[in-house]
């Protein structure tokens, strides 16, 4: 493809977006919203005041987030996990369950009242990085802590250079990110020392919000709500499908037994960080005791005729409310 048809391709989807924008604002939209049928299941990760993508494409506005919640109250209905694996939908509106990913403190912070205000469910999947003693997750500490690192890292004697934001090698021109995410915790442990003189935990206490975890009992309290499904979102955050089978299977059962012990309540959902899995993985998840098995997108055929299996959608946090509420309907961004 050439830059051309790339500028041509990205300037149609912002005069689309814009365009589905301005007719939701005008109320031309009404028909499309009240017709439609079908059921999603959306993925979000942090909220945040401000400066929503400072450090990455993955965080909302909280008064984003309250939008989104007085749209799903006025035109879907927003079912728990649980009702959405049983099918309970209603037959005269869109039908969409909301997920959480990461366990960002944040979401306990401003995510859980605004759900307890709205009267509205939604998953947490969290880790087990603060049964580690850690209150980051180790993709996180690189991407904020690299934007304060040096203009080079040595790494297990491999150079990593600075590029975009982001530590590129030297040699195979692959990031240290997408390095670590085939290793176990104890490489990406190593990461963490070399860059903690500049760690997230370092730089202000403005930026919590981009990187803090919910402490066990926040869990815990979250886990009390009416309103709150806990879920697992692995021990480590590790790519489950990269790392060793006996590495794989010991975090997706010590995970469960984590929340489990914090929570006081079965665990039978499981977000495969990265929205990564392979058939072993499904396999282990399910030995483990998971029941549900959340996805990003089908890898593999027939995972759309296991019953134990769902797709998830992403929120867009470059796009406003009726372009967003638009694609979420379609199953697709323009």
């Amino acid at each position: 493809m050439t830059i051309i048809e790339k500028i041509r391709i990205r300037l149609f989807r912002g005069f689309t977006y814009l365009r589905r924008d301005i007719q939701g604002m005008l109320g031309m939209n009404e028909h499309f919203y009240k017709a439609a049928r079908g059921s999603r299941i959306i993925i979000y990760h942090g909220i945040c005041q401000n400066d929503h993508t400072r450090f990455n494409t993955i965080f909302i506005r909280k008064k984003t987030f309250e939008k989104h919640l007085q749209f799903y109250k006025k035109y879907f209905n927003v079912l728990s996990l649980a009702d959405f694996y049983k099918g309970q939908f209603k037959n005269d509106r869109f039908n969409i369950c909301i997920t959480f990913d990461d366990g960002f403190a944040n979401n306990y912070k401003y995510v859980l009242p605004l759900l307890e205000k709205y009267k509205v469910p939604a998953v947490f999947f969290v880790t087990a990085v603060r049964d580690e003693g850690h209150n980051i997750l180790w993709n996180d500490y690189l991407t904020i802590a690299s934007a304060k690192g040096p203009r080079k890292i040595m790494f297990r004697d491999e150079s990593y250079y600075k590029h975009r934001g982001k530590y590129v090698s030297a040699t195979t021109h692959t990031t240290l990110a997408e390095m670590l995410r085939n290793t176990g915790f104890e490489e990406k442990k190593e990461m963490m020392k070399i860059l903690a003189p500049y760690a997230p935990g370092k730089q202000s206490k403005k930026l919590e919000d981009y990187w803090l975890q919910m402490t066990v009992n926040e869990i815990k309290q979250a886990a009390a709500s009416p309103y709150i499904t806990i879920g697992s979102h692995g021990y480590y955050h590790n790519d489950l499908a990269r790392i060793s089978i006996n590495e794989m299977t010991e975090e997706l059962k010590r995970s469960k037994s984590f929340l489990e012990q914090t929570t006081g309540k079965l665990v039978t959902a499981v977000a495969f960080p990265y929205g990564s899995y392979s058939p072993v993985v499904m396999e282990e998840a399910v030995k483990a005791g998971y029941q549900q098995l959340l996805a990003t997108e089908f890898m593999y055929i027939n995972d759309q005729n296991n019953p134990l299996m769902k797709e998830r959608m992403g929120v867009n946090p470059f796009i406003r409310l009726h372009a967003q509420m638009y694609a979420i309907i379609k199953g697709k961004y323009a």
